[in-house]
């Protein structure tokens, strides 16, 4: 089934265009392969990036939009990504970047579009865990940049994943926040009861 990938904000998109077209802004950037890269380049696959904070023994908290990152085409393959962030005048480009989770988000994508069912795909950052996730949301109407995950919503690590959780294995919602809630969970210090 195909991903229904929500729009992003205008003014995001132009943000990232105007980046590239700046040889300033591409020199400047700490991405090789973008510097280096052969043809045009082209902003592909905007992704809302949602960030939850705290997660709990009754669930996931509430997630807040951080930005929207865009995957950078060259050619055949993504080559780096644009991240855009929320400002008071609007959406602004941040920064150009590169590493492992471009492969994989690219990777997840596509495992993704082998489902049967169809999902809005987003990006769910889990900053305690140091952990980033492709987030299938099951409401493909809901706008892409609100919501929390629900306990059908499918969440697939990407890697480099944390120790023990699997990179690249769809997960539900329910099935694996209790599992990331006790390892965000702090051990009780010594002398402390627990």
């Amino acid at each position: 089934m195909p991903l229904h990938v929500p729009p992003a904000p205008a003014p995001a998109l132009r943000s990232v265009l105007t980046a590239l077209g700046s040889p300033t802004a591409v020199r400047e950037a700490r991405t090789p392969s973008l510097r280096t890269a052969q043809g045009p380049a082209t902003p592909e696959l905007p992704l809302p990036v949602h960030v939850l904070d705290e997660i709990t023994a009754a669930g996931a908290s509430a997630t807040r939009l951080t930005g929207w990152r865009f995957l950078i085409r060259c050619q055949e393959r993504a080559v780096a990504a644009a991240e855009t962030r929320l400002t008071p005048d609007g959406w602004a480009f941040s920064h150009f970047f590169e590493g492992p989770y471009i492969a994989s988000t690219e990777r997840a994508l596509r495992q993704a579009e082998t489902m049967q069912q169809p999902y809005q795909p987003r990006l769910l950052s889990v900053p305690g865990l140091y952990m980033l996730t492709l987030w299938l949301h099951g409401d493909l109407t809901a706008d892409g940049a609100t919501g929390h995950p629900a306990a059908t919503d499918l969440l697939v690590p990407l890697a480099p994943a944390p120790p023990g959780i699997a990179a690249h294995r769809p997960h539900r919602v329910a099935e694996l926040l209790p599992v990331l809630t006790h390892r965000a969970t702090p051990a009780p210090l010594l002398g402390q009861p627990a």
